[in-house]
């Protein structure tokens, strides 16, 4: 028998985005016609791609994105993998009005998603909708099939806001909630009613009340010894700030027996956060995506991304550790991050982190361990 003390592993990862330039180097690319602004037609992102790094092998095979990633999770074997799914998987549906960016993948690429084994995906953000009801529902089926639950997102508001019920190690459980706020760009119109699809969205004004709401149904489902886990979209795409309204949302969550609180929508990490010895990651950046070669906003870095591996204690859901996968994205793929480049990532998460007295030293095996420096931190009510 598990002794509870045994720390629970979770995989996290920020937004996964599998369309556009993504599906077209997949072996079965879906229609590459877009609805943007400046760009008609997705293979163009490849082209920015090639141009910035190189030729890339087309098709490629399912496990080309992940690349480097896919061997060190297999020796870190995270029990519950988690990310950001910001892709509709359906061949069908109508280009949602009013947005500028659409995402879809072929449901025959498929594959692409189920090589890293994700156990759950959170839907509840600014793209699901992205191909109308009938893409959400095709999503939600296609992630059934392969045994992926699929969270935040539903036939109406009492599917959305179920969440996902995971078996560790037949002692524990995990407990996973997927929401978005109205700031991460989410219309208003997509949010999931008792008659209508769509997702659990809140609004920012009153997100400090929807967070006890949201920690209630969690808690509802929780038993002695699961761990509890909400997935929140929300922010800009860039900028490191954290605003007051956040981080008393997410306080407000921990303090009512959330044990970790999944951050995401920014193309690159925002600062992390240990509270009450919870975890709180402001924003996890983008995993997979095709931004490669398209300029603008370099300071970031964005080419370089973070999984995040967080060992929470299931008796009590405290954070027992936190290592950090250092990648840099190159031909649409990950790549292990050079050391200067993982460098980089450790003094830019400590210094935007430097608030909640977070601190970054380097771990074996190039990984990045994140620690809380001893001191009372400030007041954020």
């Amino acid at each position: 028998m598990v002794d509870d003390s045994d720390p629970v592993t979770v995989l996290l990862g920020g937004d996964v985005m599998l369309g556009r330039g993504v599906d077209q180097i997949l072996p079965h690319p879906g229609v590459p016609i877009l609805r943007e602004r400046y760009v008609g037609d997705a293979r163009t992102y490849v082209e920015l791609a090639e141009q910035a790094n190189g030729p890339i092998p087309q098709p490629v095979d399912f496990s080309w994105l992940w690349g480097d990633a896919l061997p060190m999770l297999e020796t870190l074997a995270p029990e519950v993998r988690l990310l950001n799914l910001e892709t509709a998987i359906t061949a069908d549906g109508e280009f949602a009005d009013r947005k500028g960016i659409h995402y879809r993948m072929h449901p025959d690429n498929l594959p692409a998603l189920t090589a890293i084994r994700p156990d759950v995906c959170a839907l509840a953000n600014n793209h699901i909708l992205d191909f109308g009801c009938r893409g959400m529902k095709d999503t939600i089926d296609a992630l059934a099939a392969a045994g992926i639950h699929g969270v935040g997102a539903g036939a109406d508001a009492e599917t959305a806001h179920r969440p996902a019920v995971l078996t560790v190690r037949d002692e524990h459980r995990a407990v996973i909630a997927s929401v978005a706020s109205r700031s991460s760009g989410v219309p208003g119109s997509w949010a999931a009613l008792h008659d209508r699809p769509g997702v659990w969205l809140i609004d920012d004004s009153s997100a400090r009340r929807a967070a006890d709401d949201i920690a209630a149904q969690v808690l509802a489902h929780k038993h002695t010894g699961d761990i509890t886990v909400v997935s929140v979209h929300w922010g800009p795409n860039w900028g490191y700030g954290v605003g007051l309204s956040e981080i008393q949302f997410a306080h407000r969550l921990i303090d009512a027996g959330i044990d970790v609180v999944h951050g995401h929508s920014s193309h690159h990490p925002r600062p992390i956060e240990i509270y009450r010895d919870r975890l709180i990651l402001y924003g996890c950046g983008d995993v997979i995506d095709d931004y490669e070669g398209i300029r603008g906003y370099e300071s970031y870095r964005a080419e370089l991304r973070l999984l995040y591996i967080a060992s929470i204690h299931p008796g009590g859901g405290e954070l027992a550790a936190l290592r950090m996968l250092p990648f840099r994205v190159r031909r649409l793929r990950l790549e292990r991050a050079a050391r200067v480049d993982a460098q980089w990532l450790r003094t830019t998460i400590e210094h935007i982190s430097r608030r909640f007295r977070i601190r970054v030293v380097p771990g074996p095996e190039d990984l990045l361990i994140v620690e809380r420096k001893p001191g009372r931190l400030p007041h954020f009510a």
